[in-house]
């Protein structure tokens, strides 16, 4: 039996071919066999097979069931999660056992959700490369002398290497699309507010999103129904015929690799055979604008960890540690400044979201990088690994609209490439269908590949 899609699951579970609890079990025993991933940092097997007696109950009693009713998924550790160990990927939270659940663990445990456990990240979310120095380096799936990307590393990981059938991330500049990219993977970072993100450690109030990445549109969309309460399984359609792709002229198109460029392009062209209208746009957004926003993301982080800083800073990993020391750098009336260009971009995007249905655009300039690498290069010019990973994600954390980064290819190196949509503020339906439509046109030769690359991994299928 080969363990698709969540809509696979809950048939098998509807018809009585299998059982939530044989699922689960399943799960549990892959994410025995792959600790060398580094994925998980708190596996909760015995709250998952309670789960899914519960579940199992339902479906053979037929009583009415949850959207996500049996379905096995993982939380990011920085998710507060009732009386279960919530590390936030830090040494200084090792013991800290919540006593309530975030909002969106109560919502997905009412839709039927198992609790696998809690993934690993980078410390305090607080970078893009999942390389932790107390729960050890989120290596990737495709090939593990690369990282999964982060700071959602352990998700992207798990659902990648099929540890778990979705994984509840965080976004800050990237966070949740950086590592799907990564891991060839589907990631949502919903319009800002959309998702009740209380009681997860933040990095900042005015940047941070949460939402799912899974390994198909479909999932994607029972995850997203399930955890906002709205309804969106009536937005997969295969016709993209008269929808406006923004295809921007600049910024977005600068600092990518020569092979990404190319899987971009080609995109494009597909998505125009599908018969969606290109259009090339001039995007309200410059580097400045980036610093804008990495200005908001460290000064808020400062208050959010203003008694780590005065207490803790001997226990944070080094580059963690740097960032924090470094936070009460920014001045207020920068801080200020800042604010007000998020205002004014949010209605700038928003105008131009009515001359087009859809930004398209690279997730990350290039594919995941080894584990280590701190610096590379994109056609002759160096770089830092973090500014070249956020720089195109990040836009739209400092806007608030919802954005996508669904697979588009594979490089030369052997690892996946992501493709980025971006939409109007609360139009994550127009997301779902264009990329539904590309994936189902698309995409199935690149899961093909991605099967069979991760097949050493993929015992649950067997």
């Amino acid at each position: 039996m080969k363990i698709k899609s969540i809509e696979q699951l809950k048939q098998g579970f509807i018809k009585k071919e299998f059982s939530p609890v044989e699922i689960t079990k399943i799960f549990l025993e892959r994410i025995e066999a792959t600790k060398e991933l580094n994925a998980f940092i708190t596996v909760t097997a015995e709250q998952a097979l309670k789960q899914a007696k519960i579940a199992e109950q339902k479906y053979l009693a037929g009583e009415a069931y949850g959207v996500l009713e049996g379905i096995p998924i993982t939380y990011k550790d920085n998710i507060y999660t009732k009386n279960i160990r919530t590390t936030s990927g830090s040494q200084v939270e090792e013991a800290f056992i919540p006593t309530e659940n975030a909002p969106i663990v109560t919502r997905l445990q009412k839709e039927g959700a198992i609790n696998l456990g809690k993934v690993n990240l980078h410390e305090y979310a607080f970078g893009i490369t999942s390389e932790n120095p107390f729960y050890g380096t989120v290596r990737n799936p495709w090939n593990q002398e690369y990282t999964a990307g982060g700071s959602s590393g352990g998700s992207a990981a798990a659902v990648a290497a099929s540890l778990c059938m979705a994984s509840i991330g965080t976004d800050t500049a990237g966070s949740i699309r950086i590592p799907a990219a990564s891991t060839g993977t589907v990631g949502l970072k919903p319009t800002f507010g959309l998702l009740d993100n209380d009681h997860v450690r933040q990095i900042s109030w005015t940047l941070d999103h949460i939402g799912p990445i899974t390994n198909h549109m479909t999932d994607l969309g029972f995850m997203l129904e399930a955890m906002s309460g709205k309804q969106y399984s009536d937005a997969f359609s295969e016709d993209i015929r008269g929808v406006r792709i923004g295809v921007p002229k600049n910024y977005f198109n600068e600092q990518i690799a020569d092979h990404m460029t190319k899987s971009y392009t080609e995109a494009l062209h597909r998505l125009e055979k599908l018969g969606a209208v290109l259009i090339e746009i001039d995007v309200p957004f410059s580097e400045s604008d980036l610093s804008c926003s990495m200005s908001i993301g460290i000064t808020e982080s400062s208050l959010v960890h203003e008694k780590t800083i005065k207490e803790s800073l001997h226990l944070l990993g080094p580059d963690v540690k740097m960032s924090l020391e470094n936070s009460h750098q920014i001045l207020a009336i920068d801080y200020i400044k800042a604010l007000r260009r998020k205002e004014e971009l949010f209605l700038k995007f928003e105008k131009l979201f009515k001359d087009v249905d859809i930004i398209a655009t690279p997730t990350i300039p290039d594919t995941a990088q080894k584990i280590g690498v701190r610096k590379f290069e994109i056609n002759g010019v160096m770089d830092s690994t973090f500014h070249a990973m956020v720089r195109l994600p990040a836009v739209f954390n400092f806007t608030g609209q919802p954005a996508l980064s669904i697979p588009c290819g594979i490089a030369p190196n052997g690892l996946p490439l992501g493709l980025q949509f971006a939409a109007a503020a609360y139009n994550e339906r127009i997301l779902l269908k264009t990329g539904y439509a590309y994936e189902q046109a698309y995409l199935s030769s690149f899961y093909d590949e991605r099967e069979r690359t991760l097949a050493s991994l993929q015992t649950v299928n067997q």
